[in-house]
């Protein structure tokens, strides 16, 4: 069987230049990129598409062409779906050495650019107890997320997981699907046995780092691995159960929805009832269908920002401050999304110099010089000012930040 290549066509030409006749374990690899890559059951290595430092990022596993072409599908409906995950560019099959013997199929991902692997993220000499905590919310809502698309995915854990800073949290991202499988809808049984899964595998791979030593002392894994059971279960019950509301308060349906925009869901659907009979004069809300991505999207929409939700959601924060300090009567408010977009944010992220520019994602500076502008007001007595504190922070911090290891370009989170 000859080389054949199935992919995304705007991705197969750097595909193609890949060396397809080397088994993948003897593929040379950048250092600074296998620190990035975590450990799988299979072989993986992250390589860029030319000799160029700032090509693209693939990562590049082997394993059997009927696991690689059910997995390529997958991520591909995540993908349409905006689901988190990585996403897949091609399945390379008919691989032989220079000798004609057969080698394993492979699938190519687009490496996710500001992402890291548990084990690096724990590895940190400065991660506490409150980041695991962090982590483990994070999985849990992207186990809420794939549930509400109806999808399983059999093999949830912290190793199949990639994630990214945002803001003061992190955001998780599905990167092996390979077990996984779409359904209409999930049954309770089905969403309950993913998470049986998931528990056990995530309380074994913190054990491991337990023993290893990494893990933050006195962490406890079947606890921290309770803890996402528990967080899923209740963002589960705020997205889908129905509430009871006060029929006298006139803001308490606003409120209920205001609830489901904090945990970063849309309503695109919901009933409001009154119930008769015994329990007459109740007010009941239903969430009826969620999306998630509320700020993500906002932003998006008055900015042209793409950025994760919970940075999302800080941004929107500055923004509304500074919509509020304008005169009335206040302008159309896309105008003044464009005005601080033009005098806040640009100018702020601008002043990364060019040699620290890539070391962290444009929206998690500006999250953090916000952080870092508070922190020096309290030490200071008054009000240090935005550009000053950004000065501040790429001369103390940025330098010693890293949150990948691939460079990008300073519109990266422009949206075209």
């Amino acid at each position: 069987m000859a080389l054949q290549i199935t992919g995304l066509g705007e991705e197969i030409a750097a595909v193609t230049g890949l060396p397809w006749n080397i088994p993948l374990e003897e593929w040379p690899e950048d250092p600074m990129l296998a620190e990035k890559r975590g450990i799988s059951r299979h072989i993986v290595r992250l390589v860029r598409s030319t000799d160029a430092p700032d090509s693209e990022v693939y990562a590049v596993k082997e394993t059997v062409s009927e696991f690689a072409n059910r997995e390529y599908k997958i991520l591909r409906e995540l993908t349409q779906l905006d689901s988190p995950s990585v996403q897949s560019i091609a399945v390379i099959e008919g691989r032989t050495d220079k000798n004609g013997e057969e080698l394993p199929c492979a699938l190519v991902t687009r490496f996710l650019p500001y992402s890291l692997p548990f084990r690096v993220v724990l590895s940190d000499k400065h991660v506490t107890a409150e980041d695991v905590t962090m982590m483990a919310n994070a999985l849990a809502l992207l186990l809420v997320r794939l549930h509400l698309l109806g999808f399983w995915w059999g093999d949830c854990s912290l190793s199949n997981t990639l994630f990214r800073r945002d803001a003061e949290g992190y955001a998780a991202y599905l990167v092996d699907a390979e077990t996984g499988e779409f359904q209409k809808t999930l049954t309770n049984g089905q969403r309950e046995h993913d998470l049986e899964i998931a528990h056990f595998n995530v309380a074994a791979e913190l054990e491991d780092l337990q023993l290893s030593g990494v893990l933050y002392p006195g962490m406890d894994p079947i606890r921290a691995s309770t803890a996402l059971i528990k967080r899923y279960h209740r963002l589960w019950s705020a997205l889908k159960d129905r509430q009871v509301l006060d029929p006298t308060d006139r803001h308490a349906v606003e409120r209920a929805m205001r609830q489901l925009h904090d945990l970063g869901f849309a309503v695109e659907e919901v009933s409001v009832s009154m119930e008769e009979g015994e329990n007459a004069g109740r007010l009941i809300f239903q969430p009826k269908l969620v999306a998630a991505g509320y700020h993500k999207n906002r932003l998006r929409e008055l900015m042209g920002l793409d950025t994760e939700e919970l940075q999302a959601k800080r941004l929107l924060a500055s923004f509304d401050r500074f919509r509020g300090r304008e005169k009335s009567p206040k302008p159309p408010i896309n105008d003044s999304a464009r005005r601080w977009l033009n005098e806040v944010f640009k100018p702020t992220v601008e002043l990364i110099p060019p040699e620290l520019q890539g070391r962290i994602e444009l929206a998690q500076f500006f999250h953090e010089t916000l952080e870092h502008r508070w922190y020096l007001s309290e030490k200071a007595g008054h009000d240090v000012g935005l550009e000053f504190a950004a000065k501040s922070y790429v001369s103390d911090v940025l330098p010693y930040r890293r949150d990948s290891g691939v460079d990008v370009r300073l519109d990266g989170m422009m949206q075209p």
